[in-house]
């Protein structure tokens, strides 16, 4: 296994983009299905997007996926991503325009879509992202969406 291999993210048996994004929507899905809701369809949507791009980084260019975890709270879910790698994005926690110099849309996708992003240096080595995707309640049938 080289430094980039994917590695099973302890406990949640999360090793892929994929599988996080199931394990972030069946986590708020159990919280919010006991709790008679549902999920805006859009949030569901960037919460996918979220997870995708930062399991997706952590993968490539992370030196692997070190773990994966979700959470539900009042305002959405909480996801942290660990990878093996020291380096923090660039323009971390900044808005960049959409001409920006960076190699890809991912990291500036998760800065439109999240909120509350953190990084931080892990013990040991490697880094945890962990971002807040805010959920609304899915309208009630016949009302305007939005």
């Amino acid at each position: 296994m080289n430094a980039t291999s994917t590695r099973r993210a302890p406990g949640t048996g999360v090793d892929s983009a994929a599988g996080a994004r199931a394990h972030a929507e069946a986590t708020v899905r159990a919280r919010w299905e006991s709790e008679g809701r549902t999920p805006h369809h859009r949030d569901m949507i960037d919460l996918s997007l979220v997870v995708s791009e930062l399991v997706t980084n952590a993968i490539r260019h992370g030196a692997g996926l070190a773990g994966f975890d979700a959470w539900t709270t009042e305002e959405g879910v909480r996801i942290a991503v660990h990878d093996h790698s020291d380096v923090i994005p660039e323009a971390a926690g900044v808005s960049l325009p959409v001409a920006h110099q960076g190699s890809g849309y991912g990291w500036p996708l998760v800065i439109e879509l999240a909120r509350d992003i953190d990084i931080r240096r892990r013990p040991g080595g490697g880094k945890t992202i962990s971002v807040l995707v805010p959920l609304r309640d899915e309208p009630a049938p016949g009302a305007r969406r939005g």
